[in-house]
């Protein structure tokens, strides 16, 4: 019954587009979206089976093949789609250095704010997914890269920068500083759970982290005195 869409169009990573459905259709979509994504983060790509899609979404197997194609389609616009929406609840860094006392409070609100979401089950969970799947759909790969960059490290990168330029940062390279503060801070418990994910989190350990990494950055990146001055 599989069949595919060679017309649908595909978004510029080559995750094929489902079209928006009919009002009648919608929670027929809904539907079958819900049960794609708890059979592919429950299962992985490879064991998931449309079958088992169809009878947690409780739509019929004919109804599935119509919306979607087929699995490796499902998949794809299934998490491609959930991609953008990681980073949905993240307060944008600007806003966060700019309302906060200090500098160093700042970067540990906003560092710790990314480490929290990112460290949510079903982040890690989908995190592990596409990590396992991305040789199959390196588009997958392409695609989390740059949501990540549009919404964390693009908006960090000109808060920084403007910093630097009133002086307050010495910051030769901001992209690569950006790369180094998430490094740092929530990379660190971002990359445990990646892979032991039963490790608990605990969030005096993670507050540690975060502030150890804040002061590891700044004590790079704060401007030194020149020879000379008083």
């Amino acid at each position: 019954m599989s069949a595919d869409h060679p017309r649908d169009p595909l978004d510029e990573y080559g995750i094929p587009t489902i079209p928006d459905p009919s009002e009648a259709a919608s929670r027929k979509r809904r539907a079958i979206i819900d049960a794609a994504l708890a059979e592919f983060l429950a299962e992985g790509y490879s064991a998931a089976s449309m079958d088992s899609i169809t009878k947690r979404s409780g739509v019929s197997k004919a109804t599935v093949y119509k919306h979607v194609g087929s699995k490796e389609r499902l998949f794809l616009a299934v998490v491609g789609g959930v991609l953008p929406q990681t980073y949905a609840d993240l307060t944008p860094a600007g806003t966060t250095l700019a309302t906060a006392p200090d500098l160093r409070t700042g970067l540990i609100r906003h560092t710790t704010e990314l480490a929290r979401i990112l460290l949510r089950p079903e982040i890690m969970s989908l995190r592990r997914l596409v990590i396992g799947e991305i040789d199959r759909f390196p588009q997958l790969g392409a695609l989390w890269y740059r949501v990540t960059y549009d919404m964390n490290n693009a908006p960090l990168v000109e808060a920084l920068t403007a910093l630097a330029t009133r002086g307050e940062l010495d910051l030769p390279d901001p992209s690569l500083a950006v790369q180094q503060l998430f490094a740092a801070t929530a990379g660190i418990p971002q990359l445990i759970h990646t892979f032991a994910p039963t490790t608990p989190a605990d969030p005096a350990t993670l507050a540690t982290q975060i502030a150890a990494g804040v002061d590891l950055f700044l004590a790079r990146y704060t401007p030194r005195p020149s020879a000379g001055a008083a």
